[in-house]
This record gives structure tokens, sequence and C-alpha cells, in this order.
């Protein structure tokens, strides 16, 4: 049997949808149209123009900035929080720069007092051997990260990454260089910036092996979802070195759409799938590449090229 409820609960429920609602509506033309002033302090019809509420606390600064250099001039707070930093940048640091506050240069003495006061500031910033590994993994991955042209959203994934892989105890054993290298390659597949095993070995200090061992661990203890890559975002990079046009950048994700559609592309590596559509379409427009230089900016061998090369034609039905 259904419970009765007594009147005074259900008055209570009514008088809650009538404030939700009109928290929502009009007082005064009965219309779903209030929204915030430019400042956030009033409320305000968009119809009628009736200032429902005012005097709401403002979060934003006090004072005004019409352009960037008064921004950065009126502007007292620090840099943002950011994981790519061990201590995610709360921490004050020291400028390099031998001037006071006027732009004068410090005497010798004052210098001497402040490379003493820097190295103290390095050494205190780190309280024990897990903050200096923690920070040595960082810069390891923006030394990577930059070396390989991701931009600064793969660096805040692979810190968030190596940060969780920490607080799993996945590290013991393994170097740090590897785990901080395995993950910035799974924080490029999951932000859809693909680089393949190669390039990301070139730029690091552990071999290609070791990368995708630790990357497997890592990825399976984190339960991290990763779909296969699709070559086609390999293409446009591609072309970019190669100096192609777009018509054969627009005809190699063609080719690559029309042959994975048969099932062609499974077991196969996507950047030399995606190198032996370029070398296709390059010569279909008339813009021929070598397989040399393709197979150089891909990282991938020749006769990679030629095996895959053959099956696309085949597939698309043109004859070589």
């Amino acid at each position: 049997m259904e419970r009765i409820r007594p009147q005074r609960e259900r008055d209570n429920e009514t008088e809650q949808d009538q404030t939700q609602r009109g928290s929502h509506e009009c007082p005064e033309c009965e219309t779903d149209t209030l929204v915030k002033s430019s400042d956030g302090s009033e409320l305000v019809c968009e119809e009628c123009g009736l200032v429902s509420e005012e005097g709401q606390i403002d979060m934003g600064p006090e004072w005004r900035a019409f352009n960037h250099s008064e921004r950065q001039q009126k502007s007292r707070v620090g840099a943002p929080i950011t994981n790519t930093m061990h201590d995610k940048g709360l921490t004050t640091t020291i400028d390099w720069k031998d001037k006071d506050t006027y732009g004068r240069s410090l005497s010798s003495k004052k210098r001497s007092q402040m490379n003493r006061l820097r190295k103290w500031q390095e050494r205190i910033r780190t309280k024990d051997a897990g903050e200096r590994n923690l920070q040595f993994a960082l810069s390891e991955t923006d030394r990577m990260a930059s070396a390989l042209g991701v931009p600064r959203s793969v660096r805040e994934v692979a810190s968030v990454l190596y940060r969780r892989a920490l607080e799993e105890d996945l590290i013991r054993g393994r170097s740090i260089e590897g785990v901080a290298t395995s993950t910035l390659y799974a924080a490029c597949r999951m932000e859809g910036i693909p680089r393949s095993l190669e390039e990301v070995s070139a730029v690091s200090r552990v071999e290609r092996k070791e990368i995708g061992r630790t990357y497997r661990y890592v990825s399976q203890e984190l339960g991290l979802a990763m779909e296969p890559v699709d070559p086609k975002k390999y293409v446009p990079r591609f072309c970019s070195e190669l100096e192609l046009s777009e018509e054969v950048q627009s005809k190699a994700n063609e080719i690559i759409e029309t042959t994975a559609e048969q099932g062609m592309l499974s077991g196969k590596s996507p950047t030399g799938y995606a190198a032996a559509a370029i070398y296709a379409a390059s010569l279909l427009c008339n813009e021929k590449k070598t397989q040399r230089a393709v197979a150089d900016v891909a990282q991938v061998t020749e006769v990679t090229i030629r095996n895959r090369y053959q099956e696309q034609i085949e597939a698309m039905g043109i004859h070589d």
C-alpha cells in the first residue's frame, strides 16, 4: 500500500516547487528570461527589464582593465595551479635577474646574498626523496613534450597520469624515465594528438621496448580505455613535413577511409598505413614523393610502405 504522507510534508514540497519555479521566472511578466548582468551583481529580466535581485557577491577583481597590458599591470596573483610542477606551482620563486623593483642593478654583496637565497630556495622546495623524484619526472615530461611539440593540455594529462601511477605504487621496480615516457605517450593518445613509439623513444632516454612494456602495464593498472589510433590523425603532420598540398591530404584521407571500411586496417601499424596512403595520394595527385622521403618522415621502413601501398591500390581498384 502507498504511504499516506502528512499534510505538512506535502505543503513543504509544494513550497519548494514554487521556490524553484520562481527562481527562474520573472515576478512581473512571469517569463523564464532572468539573466545575470555583465558584472554578475544583478538578476535582470530580458523582457520587462525588472531587476529581480541585486547586491550579489562579485567574485571578480575590484579593478577594470581594457587591454592585455593593463590587465598584466593590475593583476596581483601568480600563475594558476598546474600539475606539471611537483608542488603545483604554489611555492615562491626568486628571479634570476639581479635587479631591484626599480630595475637597478644590485651590488656585489646583494648578488651574493641572492645567489645563496636561490640555492636554499631550490633545496627547500622538495622535502624528501619522493618529491625530488617527482620533480625530476615532471621535468623530464616537460622536456620530452617540448621536443615533440605537443600542447600544454597533453603535459597536464601526462602529469596527472604519472601522479596516479605514483599513488598506485606502479613506479617501484621501474625507471622514472620509463614511466614518465609511457604516461606522456598515453596522454598523447588520450588527447587525440598521437605520436608513434619511435618518435617518443627518439626524445627519451629509454629504449622503445621498455617504453612499450611500461605503457601496457600502466594503462592496464590505471584502467585507461585506449582506442586504436586513427591513421588519419597522422596525415596532416606528415603532409606538412613533406610540403604536400591539401589535395594530397584529402586524397590520403579518402584512401584510408575506403580501405579501412574493407577491414584492411586491422593489425596494421597506423603510422605505416598513413605513410602508404600519403605515398599513393602523392602519385595520384602528380606530387610524387619518394618512398624514402615518406618513410623518413613517418619513421617506418620502405618495405612497410610498399606492402601497404600495394594493398591499398588493389582495394581502391587502381592499377599501378
